[in-house]
């Protein structure tokens, strides 16, 4: 089994390798012309800004820098996993072609944008050509005896020097293919730490120095707005739930007791049968309290902290669930409140789309994280986007820096993941 294990390990290393080589020829085969476009481009359009033409064209170029810039990031959170934040200031819908043009000129990414493009087409292009020369060029020697070398030696006769070793014949062919695998062993790990090269390069010159903090107050401020949608959205349930529920029992109940009032002189009998429906009535208004109440915050939850709860939403699955807990305290009630809901929308999601016939939970607290997987063995294919009950809780958890991942490839199986960083009491 480990031996398996381990050649899986390798065969998947190796397909990184190879991948990191082709995303690099990639990269390369597109740097240099888009690049030298748009650089073009944006001088001949800065040149022109004095004559009026400029005004016209440059928004227009300098929105194509910023897509392919922004495209670089995107490869590069992808691929290498590289985060390159960017901090554009935000223009006016209804400007006027004067009011865009400085107003992107006067934005410092724009001008990191523009000189990212000179150093992404001289030294972007070699780190992005390097993975795959590094991979190919041994490659290249141990094909060489397989009669590649006489595609390089002259027919009049030559030689071909492959590094140092000259090719003019088969014997030499094979000495060029030992130089090659040797080469091979030394180097062909290394493409993805070289496109990582690339990707950190670039984000070098384009990332912002002060990105993080734009970037920390623009999700607070859609947290902020999301959570006060959240709690609005709360109280109107709450609301609607008591005037449809208990509210409008107790009105019944409180009908009852006031014909039981005038009954019990003149119909004993029928003031005993209300007097039991208005105690039915009574009975029920408190189930639904406790139910709303349960809604808003489970007892269980504050008298007996995360875990508890979260075995408690285990019990109550139609599906059997495993629960791992490892927390040696308690977090503030409000992230305990988010992570138990979150939860909870998480394994509704499980029970009514994944289509599993068993559930794993596990909760641990580590690095000042609190981290809670669920992972189930259903179709796959989840997905956070517009209308999913996922973004709902990834709004949730943005609310206190949390974040949600989720990994659900088709046929299963669903893995999501959420953490949110806080300290246990």
């Amino acid at each position: 089994m480990k031996t398996d294990m381990r050649r899986g390990g390798a065969r998947e290393y190796a397909r990184e390798v190879v991948l990191a080589a082709v995303r690099g020829l990639v990269l390369s085969l597109a740097v240099l012309p888009f690049g030298v476009a748009f650089l073009v481009l944006t001088l001949l359009s800065l040149a022109f800004v004095p004559l009026g033409i400029g005004l016209v064209t440059t928004p227009w170029v300098l929105t194509g820098v910023r897509a392919l810039a922004d495209t670089r990031r995107r490869l590069a959170g992808e691929w290498c996993g590289i985060r390159i934040r960017t901090a554009y200031r935000p223009l006016p819908a209804d400007a006027n072609p004067w009011s865009r043009t400085f107003g992107m000129l006067r934005d410092p990414q724009t001008w990191r944008d523009v000189l990212w493009l000179p150093v992404d087409i001289t030294a972007g292009f070699a780190t992005a050509l390097l993975p795959t020369v590094v991979l190919l060029y041994p490659v290249q020697g141990l094909m060489l005896p397989a009669g590649l070398w006489r595609a390089y030696v002259p027919h009049g006769g030559g030689t071909y020097r492959y590094a140092f070793v000259p090719v003019s014949g088969q014997a030499t062919a094979f000495g060029a293919a030992a130089l090659g695998a040797v080469l091979l062993a030394l180097t062909w790990r290394y493409p993805p730490s070289l496109l990582g090269a690339h990707f950190r390069l670039t984000r070098a010159v384009l990332g912002s120095p002060h990105g993080e903090l734009t970037e920390r107050v623009r999700v607070l401020t859609e947290t902020r707005r999301d959570a006060v949608d959240t709690s609005a959205a709360e109280l109107r349930r709450i609301e609607r739930d008591l005037h449809d529920g208990a509210q409008a029992r107790l009105v019944a109940m409180g009908m009852d007791l006031g014909s039981i009032e005038m009954l019990l002189d003149k119909d004993p009998q029928q003031a005993r049968k209300l007097l039991a429906q208005a105690r039915r009535n009574s009975a029920e208004a408190l189930e639904e309290l406790r139910d709303l109440v349960r809604g808003i915050h489970p007892p269980v939850l504050a008298e007996r902290g995360l875990g508890d709860a979260v075995r408690a939403l285990a019990l109550r699955l139609p599906l059997p669930a495993e629960v791992t807990v490892e927390l040696p305290g308690r977090a503030d009630a409000p992230i305990e409140s988010a992570a138990y809901f979150a939860v909870s929308e998480v394994l509704t999601n499980a029970v009514k789309h994944s289509g599993a016939d068993r559930i794993w939970i596990d909760v641990h607290h580590a690095e000042d994280t609190l981290r809670i997987t669920v992972t189930d063995n259903g179709k796959g294919g989840a997905a956070v986007g517009a209308g999913s009950g996922l973004a709902g809780v990834e709004r949730r958890l943005g609310t206190f820096d949390g974040v949600l991942a989720v990994s659900s490839p088709a046929g299963g199986p669903t893995l999501v993941t959420l953490e949110i960083p806080c300290a246990l009491s």
